[in-house]
């Protein structure tokens, strides 16, 4: 079933067309413009676009701005075939989805689908990893399992952000934003010469904005009423050395603090339960926990890299990353204690990466050593006090904590060889050997539990397991994945190339087992690209892929029939096979030196082709594929714009718009109750630079048309066999009440942004 849709905004479409329409007519008569050279990092090593074999994209640091693209997940815009979306609770927490391959549950112990990198550092948990962006060089978004060069879970591809080696001169970059819901963001940013070749570079922001909408009820007076607001702060230091021409080195260190409220999401069934009614906002929710939030992020690391010579460099890695994360989410969004989850995220990951490059006359090649050492712990608190009070209990807590400790030992390979002056090959293999040990604990607490202080009144831990350890296990998995491309060079603006790739995501245990079960193995998937680079008389770019994928051994969570709806029984297992087949086209056309248009365009058909499950009661097999679709990924991604620049006495402008389009998707694999239509999100922005390039004004509205839009959501109802599209006829989920949630993106904004460089 449908719930909420939003309707494909025909006026969003006719007002972008007239806004191009009128731009091609300002510009008749100004002269043609050549496209720019856009260096990428896809392969470890600095490359033309053009000449990478891949299926990147890649926006640059004046793109971001003018686009006033302020956080990462906004980047799936301008990327075919791709989801970056805030994940339910909170801000900051990313869902990621390239061609159909991700993981949705943020819960420690699992594995992402799509690698996020900053300066080539793995980001391994999707806490925090929503960065804001701040002082960035470009967001590179690889498309297609990348096991060669980047590892494990990249089986979808990789999100990169690059920032900016020093120059080493004194620079100051000040900017201010002030906007809707009283957004006012302050962003300091520059580099200090410590010496003739030492170099300290920093950046600090501070973002702040009011909810999109309220609690109306909440159980604790005093509390802090905002929903979807904005408190973040951003710090970064790096000094950077160079005592030789050959040599570099770069200490780093960055933390973000988020203290935004705990987004509260939007009932789409009247609970049972209580009588507050479904709010009129999707923004409005309700809840009985505290509204605070939390998520502290800090990393370290060092950077080395020797040239050797013109053909050969080394380069050392070393970083260190923790997070910690204590949250509060309200699964039924009522004032009564239904089924209500505290929890902690606590991580930290060791990673050291040494690598060569070398550039022969007709040959390049890059290889290393990678080694990554995490652990990844985590308590959450079911609260079922409704339930339990039912049963005569003071409380019902459903106790699951735990911790998975990872290791990973990785060497890799990959070169590029000239057979001749048009034909190339393109090998790669990555040798991964990957440790898991993982415990649990699980059980029923007939009380009101909370995981630590801080938290309403309630029962407090004092101090050891109230529950038992249910799995105290370990596995290990080695895998080899190759890539192998050929490329043609049709001429010196236009090459072809095909590949085939593996990747794999890590084996896991279930951190919410119940009983002691074994681990599920490594996903797997090969993907097949047939592609052309190319530009045309030097002022449009097309770069179109063809891909094929099959996805092996998917991970899947299966939810077992319990005594009673108190019960979490879940099992962890390797039950599935899907399959997809698309295209992805990417066009530039500079039409004259002031006018340039831009298009993304992404195709996809993706289906389960398999998923086997066990009847916990008979012990037979059978194929429950039909009640399955892969989620959060429509058939149809697409992004148009247009940029115009006005040159005058005055400063110049930089006039864009853009309309991106999202076609039908649902929000989860099985029997998904939460399907959102298709919609569309019209942007427009205005820039001014001064002449004396100190200045800049940016002003920019987003979803001019005030779509809603859902971007994730819990379901905890049953629906009636017999009737599964009929609301009144669902029964109740767990904690006894109709849960079911929706979460929305951002609704129409306007920002203005003034900055100066000094």
């Amino acid at each position: 079933m449908n719930i909420k849709p939003t309707r494909f905004s025909y006026l969003a479409l006719a007002i972008s067309t007239a806004l191009s329409t009128g731009v091609v007519q300002a510009n008749e008569e100004t002269k043609k413009a050549a496209l720019e050279r856009i260096e990428v990092t896809a392969r470890k090593t600095v490359e033309n676009l053009q000449e990478v074999p891949v299926a990147v994209t890649s926006i640059g640091e004046s793109e971001l701005k003018e686009n006033g693209i302020s956080v990462m997940t906004e980047v799936q815009q301008f990327s075919p075939n791709t989801t970056l979306q805030a994940s339910r609770g909170t801000n900051s927490t990313i869902t990621a989805f390239i061609r159909g391959v991700g993981q949705q549950d943020p819960l420690w112990g699992y594995e992402p689908g799509v690698g996020i990198y900053i300066d080539d550092v793995y980001i391994a948990r999707p806490q925090g990893a929503v960065l804001d962006l701040l002082d960035v060089q470009q967001i590179e978004v690889l498309r297609g399992p990348q096991g060669s060069l980047y590892g494990k879970n990249t089986i979808g591809g990789a999100i990169k952000y690059v920032t900016k080696e020093m120059t080493g001169d004194a620079t100051l970059n000040l900017e201010t934003t002030v906007g809707s819901y009283n957004q006012r963001d302050v962003k300091l940013s520059g580099q200090l010469p410590l010496g003739e070749r030492v170099y300290l570079g920093y950046g600090y922001a501070n973002l702040n904005r009011d909810g999109f909408g309220e609690y109306l009820q909440i159980a604790q007076a005093g509390q802090d009423t905002e929903n979807y607001n904005k408190d973040v702060t951003a710090k970064r230091l790096t000094l950077e050395f160079r005592p030789a021409d050959s040599l570099f080195f770069r200490l780093a260190w960055d933390r973000t603090d988020d203290t935004s409220n705990a987004k509260g999401g939007y009932r789409l069934l009247p609970s049972l339960l209580t009588n507050a009614p479904v709010p009129d906002s999707v923004f409005d929710s309700y809840t009985s926990m505290p509204t605070w939030n939390k998520v502290e992020l800090e990393g370290y690391s060092l950077t080395s890299r020797w040239d050797a010579s013109d053909a050969t460099s080394f380069k050392y890695t070393v970083a260190k990353r923790d997070s910690y994360s204590p949250t509060n989410i309200d699964f039924d969004n009522t004032p009564l204690k239904i089924f209500d989850v505290p929890a902690i995220y606590d991580d930290n990951q060791l990673t050291h990466e040494l690598q060569l490059t070398h550039r022969g006359d007709h040959y390049k090649l890059v290889s290393g050593f990678y080694y990554y050492d995490a652990q990844s712990c985590g308590q959450f608190e079911a609260i079922l006090e409704v339930l339990g009070k039912s049963l005569g209990a003071p409380g019902l807590t459903r106790e699951v904590s735990g911790c998975s400790n990872s290791t990973s030992k990785a060497l890799y390979v990959q070169g590029n060889v000239d057979l001749n002056e048009q034909w190339s090959v393109t090998l790669g293999a990555r040798y991964t050997e990957d440790s898991k040990q993982a415990e649990v604990n699980n059980g029923l607490v007939f009380a009101t539990v909370y995981p630590e202080s801080n938290w309403i009144p309630g029962y407090q831990r004092p101090g050891g397991a109230l529950v038992p350890n249910v799995l105290d296990d370990e596995a290990s998995w080695a895998r080899f994945t190759p890539r192998v491309g050929i490329e043609y060079q049709y001429s010196d603006d236009i090459m072809f190339f095909a590949s085939f790739a593996q990747g794999f995501k890590s084996g896991t245990f279930n951190p919410r087992a119940s009983t002691a079960e074994p681990a599920a193995n490594p996903e797997i998937v090969d993907s097949i690209e047939l592609g052309m680079k190319s530009e045309w008389n030097d002022n449009l770019r097309a770069n179109i892929t063809l891909f094929s994928l099959d996805h092996k051994d998917r991970q899947y969570i299966s939810v077992l029939p319990g005594a009673t709806s108190a019960d979490l029984n879940q099992r962890l297992g390797n039950i599935g096979q899907s399959s997809g087949n698309g295209i992805e086209m990417e066009l530039t056309y500079i039409a004259s030196d002031a006018l340039s248009f831009d298009a993304a365009i992404g195709y996809i058909d993706s289906t389960f082709d398999e998923v086997i499950d066990t009847n916990p009661t008979t012990g037979a097999q059978f194929d429950k594929s039909d009640r399955f679709t892969i989620s959060n990924t429509p058939d149809l991604t697409f992004n148009v714009g247009a940029n115009y620049k006005i040159y005058s006495d005055f400063g110049d402008f930089v006039l864009n718009s853009n309309y991106y389009y999202r076609g039908d998707y649902v929000l989860f694999e099985e029997d998904s109750l939460l399907t959102q239509e298709g919609y569309g999100l019209l942007n427009v922005n205005v820039n001014w630079y001064s002449q004396d390039g100190h200045w800049r004004v940016g002003l920019h509205a987003k979803n001019l048309t005030d779509e809603e839009y859902m971007i994730g959501g819990y379901q905890f109802v049953t629906p009636d066999p017999s009737a599964p599209n009929d609301i009144s006829k669902y029964k109740p989920g767990l904690g006894g009440d109709n849960t079911l949630i929706g979460y929305y993106g951002d609704p129409q904004t306007f920002a203005l942004t003034i900055g100066y460089r000094f």
